[in-house]
C-alpha cells in the first residue's frame, strides 16, 4: 500500500529530524545537524529490515520506493540550502568542515568503487587456454641453454 510507504516516511523523517536536534543540543550548534540524512538512512534501514524478514509486499515497497525517490532531491535540496545560509553565518569553522567531510567522503568513494572494481575483476572467469599451444606439466622439459653447457670431456652432475 502507498499509504504505508508515506507513513514509512513521515517516521523516518521525524525521527531523523529529532536525533538531529538532539545531536545540535550535544555539541552546542543552534540548527538541525544531519537531520534529513539520518531520516533518509533510517528509512532505508527499515525498508531493508522490514523487506528481509518478509514484512514488505510489493505494493508497500513500491510506495516506499515512490516517496523515497520524492524525498531525495526535495527535501535534501531544501536542507542543503539552509545548511549552506548557517554555515556561511557560522564562519570559516563550518565551511572548513564542510570541505573536509567533502573530501573525506569523495576519497572514501573512490575506495569503495576500487574495492567494487577488484572484486569484479577477480570474480571474472580465466580465459580458455588454447590447446595447441598449451603445455602440459608432465611432457614439460627444462629448456637447452648452450653457453651453460659442460665443456667437452667433463661429465654434467645434476644436483638435486
Amino acid at each position: 500500500m502507498v499509504i504505508f510507504g508515506t507513513a514509512l516516511l513521515a517516521a523516518c523523517y521525524l525521527a531523523g529530524v529529532f536525533i538531529g536536534e538532539l545531536l545540535a543540543i550535544l555539541i552546542g550548534v543552534k540548527a538541525n545537524v544531519g537531520g534529513v540524512g539520518i531520516a533518509m538512512i533510517l528509512l532505508i534501514a527499515a525498508q531493508h529490515y522490514l523487506r528481509n524478514h518478509g514484512l514488505l509486499g510489493h505494493e508497500s515497497e513500491r510506495g516506499i520506493t515512490f516517496w523515497a525517490m520524492l524525498y531525495i532531491p526535495v527535501v535534501v535540496a531544501m536542507a542543503a540550502t539552509q545548511n549552506v545560509v548557517v554555515a556561511v553565518k557560522g564562519g570559516p569553522i563550518a565551511l572548513l568542515s564542510a570541505a573536509g567531510s567533502f573530501g573525506l567522503c569523495a576519497i572514501v568513494i573512490s575506495i569503495i568503487n576500487r574495492i567494487i572494481h577488484r572484486a569484479h575483476i577477480a570474480s571474472e572467469p580465466l580465459p580458455a587456454v588454447d590447446e595447441e599451444h598449451a603445455i602440459s606439466m608432465d611432457t614439460a622439459t627444462e629448456p637447452h641453454i648452450p653457453h651453460l653447457a659442460a665443456p667437452d670431456g667433463v661429465a654434467a652432475t645434476r644436483s638435486k
